[in-house]
């Protein structure tokens, strides 16, 4: 329990109507969860405005109330808090409350399109490797320590997030690793967080229905940057043009890193298999059990990042060497007649030409590539021929068939794909609605040697349909195809 005045010490309030001297429960903006004691923050949301349950909250018992826009009627027995942003004031409060835990951690947050799972995760494994306590929020699970926590956002909400971090330091942790995405800077739901440093992927096309414009897009990544502290470090990838933008008006150290321009931290492809690559990292080769361009990158960033922290190279790059690529991404599964699968969450123009200019960099002339891609419903739509037209010019087959449709029927997401590719390119793509029966037809097409590509959901253990989560996992329909159609 906290005192309403300790929580609001670092909130900019606009106007203050009633005693702040009161103690409080709990922080909460879902009015569902409103309980007796606790202060309901009214957070303007995309779907709904929390300024129209406040009359509930305070039925419910809320001690406070930390709105934009003052009721009508007010309930003397209810502290009203008048604030500019109530997102930023939430994540203030949490701070607060949970006693600044992101002060006494080491965070490193990544953001950027592509790469954020893979750098913030293994990033939290090397340093455990290294014997130290760390936790992490990412898109997959969180952890404290070595607990599993179920996520269910790229970057929760800034009462959850600064009640995990509580947590962490609880358990010993001295490091945590977070995903922070666009969304979760724009909402700011990262406000009242303290980073050590911020490390900037790339960015590429994706979000636009919520950003609506590219610019808009860059401008909310921009702002994780500009919000640093002098004593923090900014970390950005020089090898995309957008890497400088971040930093141009941050207070932070900025250090690069890149595969192809000038940047304090290197690195280059020696050779690349489907069992791994060997880099040269810093003018040291290791070989790495990651495929591909993009893991390239991945690797440098998480070196880069750890060297920024303080850990010696030659340490980092052992542990960099036993590193074992995320669930989902990149993940390699082979029949008994020599058919590669690989699953992997590349969901954005970009990202799945990274994957395929992967792929294709290792296969002979002898083995085909048969991509299945589909694309969410509910999201953008200016991705989906983008998508199609890169599969389709880049593969050997390409099948389009259904991702997450949510509520849009999957023939017109499909119908919004197929726009994109080519007349000379459509006689080697087919269009198949049911996923698992789109991930058969490549296994029956494929031929050993093959490789057949299955992207878009990687780690994902359900598809949306209509509202509803029906259990599907990539993985597990490919493994259970192999065994019916080669054992």
């Amino acid at each position: 329990m906290k005192i309403l005045s300790d929580i609001l010490i670092t909130v900019e309030t606009i106007e203050i109507i009633g005693n702040t001297e009161v103690p409080v429960t709990s922080i909460v903006f879902d009015s569902r969860k409103v309980d007796l004691g606790c202060v309901f923050v009214a957070v303007k949301g995309t779907q709904t405005d929390g300024h129209t349950f406040i009359p509930g909250a305070a039925e419910k018992g809320a001690k406070a109330i930390v709105c934009e826009s003052l009721p009508n009627d007010l309930n003397n027995e209810i502290v009203y808090i008048k604030v500019a942003n109530s997102s930023k004031a939430m994540g203030q409060m949490a701070a607060a409350f949970y006693d600044y835990p992101s002060q006494r951690l080491k965070l490193v947050g990544i953001t950027g399109t592509n790469g954020k799972t893979t750098t913030a995760t293994l990033l939290y494994h090397l340093v455990r490797k290294l014997g130290y306590k760390a936790g992490l929020l990412s898109t997959v699970r969180n952890y404290i320590d070595d607990k599993i926590i179920e996520a269910t956002h790229t970057t929760p909400d800034a009462v959850q997030m600064n009640r995990l971090m509580r947590q962490m330091l609880d358990a010993g942790c001295d490091y945590c690793f977070m995903e922070v995405s666009s969304h979760a800077i724009d909402q700011q739901r990262i406000a009242g967080l303290s980073f050590e440093g911020a490390l900037f992927t790339n960015i590429t096309h994706d979000h636009l229905d919520y950003h609506k414009t590219f610019a808009e897009y860059i401008k909310a990544k921009k702002k994780f940057f500009d919000d640093l502290h002098p004593e923090s470090f900014a970390l950005i990838n020089t090898d995309d043009k957008n890497g400088r933008v971040m930093v141009q008006n941050t207070k932070a150290r900025v250090k690069s890193y890149a595969v192809n321009s000038a940047a304090d931290f290197k690195a280059k492809i020696l050779e690349s298999h489907f069992e791994g690559s060997l880099l040269e990292i810093d003018h040291t080769e290791i070989w790495t059990y990651f495929v591909g361009r993009f893991n390239a990158y991945n690797l440098l960033a998480v070196f880069s990042a750890a060297s920024m922290l303080g850990f010696e190279k030659e340490e980092i790059l052992k542990v960099i060497s036993e590193l074992k690529p995320v669930e989902g991404r990149f993940e390699t599964i082979r029949s008994v007649n020599g058919i590669t699968a690989i699953v992997d969450y590349a969901h954005t123009p970009d990202a799945l030409l990274n994957v395929i200019n992967s792929i294709n960099q290792i296969r002979n002339d002898n083995q085909d590539l048969i991509t299945v891609v589909g694309a969410g419903g509910d999201r953008d739509k200016t991705k989906r021929p983008e998508m199609a037209k890169i599969a389709s010019e880049n593969s050997s087959k390409t099948i389009l068939t259904s991702d997450n449709p949510r509520s849009e029927d999957p023939n017109d997401i499909l119908n919004d794909m197929k726009v994109g590719v080519d007349i000379l390119n459509q006689k080697k793509v087919l269009s198949i609605t049911d996923r698992k029966e789109a991930i058969r037809t490549a296994c029956l097409l494929a031929k050993g040697g093959d490789i057949i590509l299955i992207a878009g959901k990687g780690h994902e253990t359900y598809q949306e349909i209509k509202g509803v989560k029906h259990h599907f996992d990539d993985r597990e329909v490919i493994n259970q195809i192999f065994n019916e159609l080669y054992n």
